[in-house]
């Protein structure tokens, strides 16, 4: 969609989009040739649902660099690992009864 006096207006995304977006971590962290930077820049330019998610997918990253949790957890007890394992037991021999039927 692109926006149109107020309005949202359809937008056709195309392989230049998907594109765009597979590379767009890639291109904030400046971890692109600069020829592709280039040329995501250029197809930026012209399509407003790509800048929205460029500046979205920005917005995001940097929140979670800023995130520092105030606590850390503690470490797990004896009975929850206890009951970890027999979970995952459980799960591996159910996995090996189903590979078997």
């Amino acid at each position: 969609m692109r926006k149109k006096k107020g309005r949202m207006e359809p937008h056709q995304h195309d392989e230049r989009c998907e594109e765009v977006f597979a590379l767009l971590s890639d291109y904030l962290n400046l971890e692109l040739p600069p020829e592709a930077c280039q040329e995501i820049e250029a197809h930026i330019a012209d399509c407003s649902p790509c800048i929205e998610f460029k500046e979205s997918l920005r917005k995001t990253v940097d929140l979670c660099r800023q995130y520092q949790p105030t606590e850390l957890p503690g470490p797990l007890g004896q009975e929850a690992k206890a009951q970890l394992l027999e979970a995952y037991g459980r799960m591996l021999a159910a996995r090996t009864s189903n590979q078997s039927e």
